[in-house]
């Protein structure tokens, strides 16, 4: 009764193609809205703030670059942290060269150049697929990540080889350094995960992404039909890869502050390409419930123990932690999957015929 459209008529075919052609999604989202935009800056505490909605929020702009390409387009790809590296370096050497541009445009100017580098690593897609698509992307992972260890230029012949996001205002805002607070950073990384999510939801409804599925689901009919095999994949790789350096770049400035190569190391391109199979391979909604499964499910599990009463060593504590995280991994792929987002969909269609759910 609460979640039907009956007596919804669309007049136009412009509504009928809406994002949100219920009215009750769309009372919805404007309501999630609210709550993430003015409820949770009052409420949440810095530790909240900090250590689990800023690095969920970034994590979901790097998985929503990674479906792109590879739930959508059907392209395999482990170097989703090298392109993050590429954009926090190139973020820092920006704000350091040249310290009078907008901070809003050092991220996305770090993303076009994550996208030129995406480009070029996108060219062995033209001939491989699947797993040597894999390990091509892989080998990126491992040169960028051998490139910004070993030229100093990178990170301003530091002798420590970290690089530090310096201080930056918009609006008169404190947005980055140690005197940005946590409320702040959270609101600009909450509103990179709305634009972006929009323009990806958008761009997959869009000519760009009809070609992208057309090439996942057979190339060869793709081709002969008349989509550009070379056009469609190299679009993909960069689009896909304009978010990942935005995400790396908002992980130094937003996030951690300081960095090293470390912290985008291969296990943060298997972490993302986790979060979209949780959540769902060619699902806008799947990637965002996929970070925050990956990002909160740990921290769960880690103070778990204590909120029992339980006190439990810190090394048995993180072994017991990677097995259960990883039997809950394996459970929700064998009961669904399709990702997180499909249990989603069977949920509203169900309460959509309620009484009468089968």
């Amino acid at each position: 009764m609460l979640y039907r459209e009956a007596g919804q008529f669309k007049e136009t075919y412009r509504q009928d193609q809406a994002i949100f052609p219920v009215v009750q999604d769309r009372v919805c989202v404007v309501a999630l809205l609210v709550v993430a935009y003015v409820v949770v800056p009052l409420v949440a505490n810095e530790y909240w703030l900090q250590a689990i909605l800023i690095p969920f929020l970034i994590s979901s702009v790097a998985a929503l670059g990674l479906n792109l390409l590879t739930g959508y387009a059907g392209q395999v790809s482990l170097g989703t942290g090298g392109f993050m590296a590429v954009g926090a370096y190139t973020a820092y050497k920006m704000t350091t060269a040249i310290p009078e541009l907008n901070i809003l445009l050092i991220f996305l100017l770090s993303g076009l150049v994550a996208a030129a580098i995406g480009l070029v690593f996108g060219i062995p897609s033209l001939r491989i697929k699947g797993l040597y698509l894999a390990v091509a992307t892989l080998a990126a992972q491992f040169f960028l990540m051998w490139l910004f260890n070993r030229v100093a230029w990178f990170y301003n012949y530091n002798p420590s080889g970290t690089i530090t996001a310096p201080p930056r205002t918009f609006l008169g805002l404190m947005v980055t350094g140690p005197e940005a607070t946590a409320t702040v950073r959270y609101l600009v990384a909450l509103s990179f995960v709305v634009v972006f999510a929009f323009i990806a939801k958008n761009l997959v409804r869009s000519e760009i992404g009809r070609t992208w599925m057309a090439i996942r689901d057979m190339d060869v009919a793709a081709e002969i039909i008349g989509i550009r095999p070379l056009t469609t994949k190299l679009t993909a790789f960069a689009v896909s890869s304009f978010y990942c350096g935005v995400a790396g770049a908002l992980v130094l400035f937003l996030y951690l502050g300081s960095v090293e190569t470390l912290a985008f190391d291969i296990n943060v391109s298997f972490q993302v390409l986790f979060m979209i199979i949780i959540g769902g391979l060619g699902s806008i909604l799947g990637a965002i419930i996929g970070a925050a499964f990956i990002t909160i499910v740990p921290i769960f599990l880690t103070n778990a123990p204590r909120l029992i009463g339980l006190a439990v060593p810190v090394d048995l504590s993180k072994n017991i932690e990677a097995i259960i995280f990883g039997g809950l991994i394996l459970f929700f792929l064998i009961v669904e999957p399709q990702g997180l987002a499909r249990l989603w969909q069977i949920g509203k269609e169900k309460l959509r015929r309620w009484p009468f759910p089968y």
